[in-house]
């Protein structure tokens, strides 16, 4: 079997994370909640669902979780067309795949929302594929997105790297038995990064991309 270079895609490869917040706040503030940024911010990276019981409690009305999606789904949507990606982020997987990784993207994200994230990279002649929210029971911090990816590349996770920006990602990672990598351009501190599996934690996908060598990913075939 071969090997994986696994991509987290909010916050990892394309700036994103405070557009969420945003788009979760205001979700939150039409619905009646008054819910603090820095909370949204730590909880960034949960799907849709988990999110919202993470935020506001296990006592849910399944029609007003489905509300507060579609709200959220529909104010981040008005960004789709201006999303950036991080510094070097499509040299990053262009590079992976020239050394014989097969690059997959792992993301809460599906549909019109995954698109916008793929023209952002703008590197999709380097993926090999993605796992998506539609493609899995259960999101992060469950291994079910990085084990789908790893199934999609048919890769070994011994020999698998996944990438990604938040706690979730790195326990996801974890559960999955790959290496993990973390960036801190998603706004979460190295120390709990650390605490939750990375084992080398880098600034952004232009400084992972200047020392690769010296990651995980510099393993040979």
């Amino acid at each position: 079997m071969g090997r994986a270079a696994v991509f987290d895609v909010d916050g990892t490869l394309v700036d994103t994370n405070h557009v969420h917040v945003v788009a979760w706040w205001e979700a939150f503030r039409q619905g009646g909640h008054q819910v603090a940024m820095h909370d949204i911010h730590r909880a960034v990276g949960l799907p849709s669902g988990d999110l919202i019981t993470h935020l506001l409690g296990e006592e849910r009305d399944p029609q007003e979780k489905d509300a507060l999606s579609a709200a959220h789904k529909a104010l981040y949507g008005t960004y789709f067309d201006r999303l950036p990606a991080l510094p070097d982020a499509g040299r990053l997987l262009r590079r992976l795949d020239g050394q014989g990784w097969s690059v997959v993207l792992a993301t809460s994200a599906s549909g019109t929302e995954l698109a916008a994230l793929r023209r952002a990279i703008g590197a999709d002649d380097a993926i090999t594929a993605t796992a998506s929210a539609d493609d899995v029971a259960e999101g992060k911090p469950a291994p079910d997105p990085v084990e789908q990816a790893l199934e999609l590349a048919g890769a070994e996770a011994e020999r698998s790297v996944f990438v990604g920006d938040t706690v979730w990602d790195m326990r996801a990672g974890a559960r999955a038995g790959v290496h993990c990598v973390a960036v801190l351009c998603g706004g979460i501190p190295r120390p709990e990064l650390e605490a939750a599996g990375a084992e080398a934690v880098f600034r952004n996908p232009a400084h992972l991309l200047a020392a690769l060598e010296e990651s995980p990913l510099s393993r040979e075939e």
